[in-house]
């Protein structure tokens, strides 16, 4: 009985803990645009993905430059054999006991080209993954910019409707005052609640949406999705000061896909030349050091060996051939993508420069009918309130003034997309 007793009291003081431990509660933070990039290049998997590439290739590099160096090998033999009657000549087998032991040094003098181009195509594929590494962060800038101008659009948005809500309830107690002096008729209060309930949930969508959206961009900044996040930036407008000739010369210059592609067409190259090498002679030059002996060790009987080994292939049922011309066409590939890939980035420069004049135009005139849209809901409310005006011209008031706000950020918002998207298809470095 006692014992069962222990075990209530245990539980009961397990219970207890557990119901006064506050529960765990997300981690809350502020971020900037720039912050947001920082933790991102730490953090993202992406990115360091790209970046173990990189390491590859530089050990693919040592890897290819040894494989010209020397070589020293170490071989011991164990052996045990016979020799049967007819060759030793007597009635009997003879039995030998062999114990081998070599030392070998071994020095690639010619390989044709191919062990030489080896080593100049990894250099090279080392270059593709250094910028592989550039653009995988300019791709993740853009990411992260991204996710973020999409936070701050809910964001926005969710002002925008709790603005819309307050001005439906303010107007939804002004009619009902209104109708209780008999001023207004029934189907005004229920017209001014079905807007105020529609206002409320455009409120709890947009909401949602910022919240799946700053969980967005936690996962592309390597946070918690729980991670509470305060967004420090706001929308800007600041005019690009470049033009599109010279985003597009930048491009050209600068893009890390490009300079990708030159250095993948010299690789293409070599792999010609490697081809060829099938058709050449190869050199070798082997020095060797051995002992053999009856008894374990085996390190009496001292030998030496040096040795310059020189071979050609003379037929191959034209597999040389065969590899060169499938090299040569792979050059053709590469060249072609190559054009393709330059094509494809001025033609995103192009289209994001131009939408980003577009949305400079929206930009300006949105602000106008937000000014104008403000303007008019001020009107109208002061005529409502004289009862002059119409319980459906103010309530098209309120929704003329969230139309144009919306409209308003989502300018901004497209205005900032595209040029972090320009920015992105220029090269600009990540700073």
């Amino acid at each position: 009985m006692k014992r069962y007793m222990g075990h209530f009291l245990v539980l009961m003081a397990v219970a207890m803990v557990m119901t006064v431990t506050p529960p765990v509660l997300a981690t809350a933070m502020e971020l900037s645009v720039e912050d947001s990039i920082a933790l991102a290049l730490q953090n993202n998997y992406d990115f360091k993905y790209a970046k173990s590439a990189r390491e590859k290739s530089y050990w693919a590099l040592e890897s290819a430059r040894k494989n010209k160096g020397l070589s020293l090998d170490f071989t011991h033999t164990d052996q045990r054999y016979n020799t049967p009657p007819a060759e030793t000549g007597t009635a009997t087998y003879e039995y030998t006991t062999n114990f081998e032991n070599q030392i070998a040094l071994t020095v690639p003098l010619y390989s044709g080209g191919k062990l030489e181009n080896q080593i100049k195509q990894a250099a090279l594929d080392l270059k593709v993954a250094d910028l592989e590494v550039e653009a995988a962060k300019k791709q993740l800038k853009l990411t992260v910019v991204s996710n973020y101008l999409a936070a701050l659009e809910y964001r926005n948005e969710v002002r925008v409707n709790q603005e819309t809500v307050r001005n439906y309830e303010e107007h939804l107690a002004l009619v009902k005052d209104k109708f209780e002096l008999g001023l207004v008729a029934k189907t005004d209060v229920l017209s001014s609640q079905v807007d105020l309930a529609s206002a409320q949930d455009n409120l709890v969508k947009a909401n949602n949406n910022y919240i799946n959206a700053v969980a967005a961009l936690n996962n592309v900044i390597g946070l918690p999705h729980i991670t509470e996040v305060t967004l420090k930036d706001e929308f800007v407008y600041e005019k690009y000061p470049k033009t599109l000739e010279e985003c597009l010369q930048y491009a050209v210059e600068h893009r890390p896909e490009l300079v990708q592609y030159e250095a993948k067409i010299a690789s293409a190259n070599y792999d010609v030349d490697i081809a060829k090498s099938g058709r050449r002679p190869t050199v070798d030059l082997t020095a060797a050091q051995g002992w053999y002996d009856s008894q374990l060790i085996g390190s009496k009987n001292s030998n030496w060996l040096v040795k310059l080994t020189t071979s050609i292939n003379l037929f191959d049922t034209g597999l040389t051939d065969a590899n060169v011309k499938q090299a040569r066409h792979n050059v053709d590939m590469v060249l072609s993508k190559a054009d393709q890939q330059r094509d494809t980035i001025l033609l995103n420069v192009r289209e994001y420069y131009l939408s980003m004049q577009e949305d400079e135009k929206r930009i300006d005139s949105n602000k106008v009918s937000v000014h104008y849209a403000e303007e008019s809901l001020m009107i109208q409310k002061v005529r409502y309130e004289a009862g002059v005006g119409t319980n459906l011209d103010l309530r098209d008031a309120v929704l003329a003034l969230d139309s144009a706000q919306k409209d308003y950020i989502q300018a901004l918002y497209d205005y900032n997309l595209n040029k972090v998207k320009l920015e992105q298809a220029m090269g600009l470095p990540v700073q």
